[in-house]
């Protein structure tokens, strides 16, 4: 890779933690005048510095290893230059370990966990810190930085305060959702008990392509190859962290407020509590089921109202045993499946009726009053 080209992808890189353009324009000749010093060491600790700085953390250094890199690394790298504290530092690649005792921070090298002192390596022999929050997942270098830093970063993302209950919620998603998949497979945890062969290879996960990152055998295996794979590596995993957690702010967070005001106000809809109607569609599925396990609703909910604004009808859902299941916990009576139409009126009592599905699980009417009657008769029905 080119001088030039290192420093384009510095810039890129850049570019994802939100620096302004002259900030930006000051990265870019950092690493013009670096071509002219060398950016990487050609010392015997084969140590490589990425430097990058901000005036916010000048000085900074940030210490992981060098040779063969993974995904873990790579994403704590980028998630912990997102903070305050080493906003921009610099990132410098050893296993001298004279070298890491000089760092401000070090991760996945070392030997040492100690947060405190910003020491986040999880290969010694004892480590077994988990997420909490019943994940048993031991964590990798990415979901040690996420433990301790993820909540400032969640708060700056959310522009609110760090103890914004907002700020837990999306703490908490985000590792289940992103994170926690990393540390399992750096520390070869498997997503089920295999008993059998797989019927197909998965090579397409955020770890399997950031291995696929590292310099091919066949290729050059020079230090400052591999070094500007390890940057490409941190602006892969920290563009797809950042797309995220965006994500849940901007989708996830929203629909979850939608769905939990929704279900106070079940009872104002039907007084068995168990009717809930979406005032506005939103993904609804998985947030229902962790909040009624978070609020221990009792009783559950059996059907979600919502309407079907393509076709300006109203549907009614049964809502599944589980999440992913096909199995409703009350399906729509049997003698209403399959039905259409006036056969479906006639046969509900229910004016304006539309269908109900073969299975049971969804049905429609032309009006909200009508679903909701059907939704209530069902209630009522075996």
């Amino acid at each position: 890779m080119s001088y030039k080209n290192l420093a384009f992808a510095s810039v890129t890189l850049q570019s994802y933690f939100m620096l302004s353009p002259v900030a930006a324009r000051s990265v870019f000749i950092r690493c013009q005048a670096i071509r002219a010093r060398s950016l990487f060491s050609r010392s015997r600790s084969r140590t490589f510095c990425f430097a990058a700085s901000t005036a916010v953390s000048m000085g900074k250094k940030v210490g992981t290893h060098n040779g063969t890199f993974h995904c873990d690394e790579a994403l704590g790298c980028f998630m912990i230059r997102l903070t305050d504290k080493f906003s921009g530092a610099e990132i410098v690649r050893s296993r001298d370990q004279k070298v890491l005792e000089e760092m401000d921070a070090v991760l996945d090298v070392g030997g040492i966990f100690d947060p405190e002192k910003d020491r986040f390596d999880h290969h010694q022999r004892g480590f077994d810190q988990t997420f909490g929050r019943g994940f048993n997942t031991k964590l990798s270098s990415a979901g040690l930085i996420y433990k301790y830093y993820g909540p400032e970063i969640i708060a700056k993302e959310l522009n609110v305060d760090i103890k914004h209950p907002d700020v837990d919620r999306v703490y908490v998603a985000l590792y289940k959702s992103f994170v926690e998949a990393i540390d399992a497979i750096d520390n070869g945890i498997n997503q089920y008990d295999v008993t059998d062969a797989p019927k197909y290879v998965d090579n397409t996960n955020l770890s399997a392509r950031v291995g696929k990152l590292n310099p091919d055998w066949i290729e050059d295996q020079s230090s400052e190859k591999e070094n500007a794979a390890f940057v490409q590596a941190m602006e892969v995993t920290g563009r797809e962290f950042l797309e995220a957690l965006r994500y849940q702010a901007k989708s996830w967070l929203p629909a979850r407020i939608i769905v939990a005001n929704c279900l106070a106000a079940r009872f104002e809809v039907d007084e068995s509590g168990e009717i809930m109607v979406l005032k506005q569609f939103c993904p609804w599925k998985l947030h229902l089921f962790e909040l009624e396990e978070e609020l221990k609703l009792k009783p559950t909910m059996k059907y979600v109202l919502y309407q079907d604004e393509r076709n300006n009808q109203w549907r009614v859902q049964a809502v599944a045993v589980a999440p992913g299941q096909f199995e409703s916990r009350k399906p729509l009576p049997a003698a209403w499946r399959g039905l259409r139409d006036d056969e479906l009126s006639q046969e509900t009592g229910i004016s304006g009726c539309v269908f109900v599905h073969i299975s049971g699980f969804i049905g429609g009417n032309h009006t909200f009053d009508g679903v909701l009657a059907m939704a209530r008769r069902a209630l009522q029905l075996s």
